[in-house]
């Protein structure tokens, strides 16, 4: 079943050891198959060099597992719940970066202070508020997928174009249209990110509303002009 996402998924996966955004089994990606509904999803605790296209596990909306011999990610709630939330994506990533959890672990924000994050997002990357104890000892990770959703909801923030989202305490998650979409977003972040600290260090401010502006909308949306036809 789904034979071409899973590997897929599974290249997907090692695009997050290619860009040095994990270590051992940390980190996953996901992707969804519009015309069924289905995920498909890392395996848990599976290192990334004896990771075979065949053990990704195919799950539905409702979490239920659909195919495969072994254990989903732990954080599929988290990635179901984006899927269910953020209708328009297709592939979610989630790493433990250095300089992206850096910022989650700081509970801050990423501010845009250059081309490079306008090129990437159209303002801040944001962090979550934390989760309660009660969150926390329910559906942690069905949880946290609801926390992002909620932050994207009441900042008023268009997860189209902010494609990355900081968990407090926690770290990173990147979305797109596909799973190796969002985890070329997730290397992105975290070159961001990295940026951002320095940026801080050196006590910058944040680039001006029009830059901002100018190099999103060149790059993203109906009148774009970067890259090729």
């Amino acid at each position: 079943m789904l034979e071409n996402l899973k590997q897929k998924v599974y290249e997907a996966n090692l695009k997050l050891v290619e860009y040095n955004l994990v270590l051992f089994t940390w980190g996953n990606v996901s992707e969804i198959d519009k015309e069924t509904g289905l995920v498909v999803i890392k395996p848990s605790g599976v290192d990334y060099n004896k990771m075979r296209p065949e053990d990704m596990v195919v799950m539905n909306l409702n979490g239920e597992k659909v195919e495969g011999e072994l254990n989903p990610s732990s954080d599929t709630p988290t990635h179901l719940e984006l899927y269910r939330r953020f209708p328009d994506i297709g592939g979610v990533a989630h790493t433990h970066s250095t300089f992206a959890v850096s910022f989650a672990q700081a509970a801050s924000d990423i501010p845009c202070y250059g081309t490079t994050h306008a090129d990437f997002a159209y303002g801040s990357v944001p962090c979550t508020r934390d989760l309660t104890k009660e969150e926390i000892e329910g559906e942690y990770e069905l949880n946290t997928g609801k926390v992002i959703a909620e932050c994207f909801e009441q900042g008023n923030i268009d997860y189209n174009a902010v494609p990355a989202v900081l968990v407090r305490s926690h770290g990173p998650f990147t979305w797109g249209k596909s799973g190796d979409a969002a985890a070329k977003n997730s290397a992105i972040l975290e070159e961001v990110a990295k940026m951002a600290y320095l940026s801080k260090t050196m006590q910058a401010q944040s680039a001006n509303e029009h830059i901002q502006k100018k190099h999103y909308f060149r790059k993203h949306g109906a009148n774009a002009y970067y890259g090729q036809k």
